[in-house]
């Protein structure tokens, strides 16, 4: 009998990536630097005071001192799971935002940004939006084949951010989670490594200063551009 059952494509030469060594990535707009207590923590914490609502879909916070954001900080560091990045705004001339990478499986050829939590100060700013091409492309360029974005549901930010930064509608898990005592329905997202180069080139066109006039108004929407290799989208958008 001739079995023809399909199988997966080959990935010949595939040798697994390294783990993230914890490299500051330096941008145009902003810097990423190993998050650390002692550098970051109050910095961070006095950013956050401008909006409550910066932890409304976290699994922790909101904190009530500067200390306890401190220890906090200083417990998720050292867990060896989390890789997590200060993000320094150059046009805020302040530390103003935290994101990590997890969920970091070399032997898949898999990892995920999350944690993500921007001050009031840079949402919606050019070094946000750099900050989070430059942690993609770190993992592409490490090797990495599959960059994954997971966040609340109901959290109609985050799932407008994933979208306009190239990442794919792929479904919502059930259920997924409880924290803070609530249900967590989980939406994903993700980019995989054969998207990048188009990707990358979407990054460098709405990066440029070319891309704004003397306002900060955009000419190109990043949404529009990254919508030419995105294989699906969030159909509550």
């Amino acid at each position: 009998m001739d079995d023809k059952r399909p199988l997966g494509a080959p990935v010949p030469g595939w040798t697994p990536p390294p783990s993230p060594r914890g490299d500051s990535l330096e941008g145009a707009y902003c810097r990423l630097e190993p998050l650390e207590a002692g550098k970051h923590a109050a910095l961070l914490y006095r950013a956050y005071q401008a909006d409550d609502r910066v932890w409304d879909y976290l699994p922790y916070g909101r904190f009530h001192s500067a200390a306890q954001y401190h220890r906090w900080v200083k417990d998720i560091v050292a867990n060896p799971a989390h890789l997590f990045y200060a993000i320094y705004s150059k046009e805020a001339r302040s530390f103003a935002g935290v994101a990590s990478y997890l969920r970091i499986t070399p032997e898949a050829g898999s990892i995920e940004v999350g944690h993500i939590n921007f001050a009031p100060v840079i949402q919606g700013s050019r070094a946000a939006t750099e900050a989070m091409y430059l942690m993609m492309q770190w993992a592409f360029e490490a090797g990495y084949r599959r960059y994954e974005w997971k966040c609340d549901a109901l959290n109609v930010g985050s799932r407008r951010a994933a979208q306009r930064l190239g990442l794919s509608y792929e479904g919502v898990f059930r259920q997924a989670l409880v924290y803070k005592g609530r249900n967590r329905d989980t939406a994903w997202f993700a980019a995989i490594d054969k998207e990048w180069p188009a990707l990358k080139q979407a990054y460098g066109v709405w990066l440029s200063p070319r891309n704004f006039d003397d306002a900060g108004r955009q000419a190109e929407r990043l949404s529009d551009l990254t919508g030419l290799v995105r294989v699906a989208d969030d159909p509550t958008l």
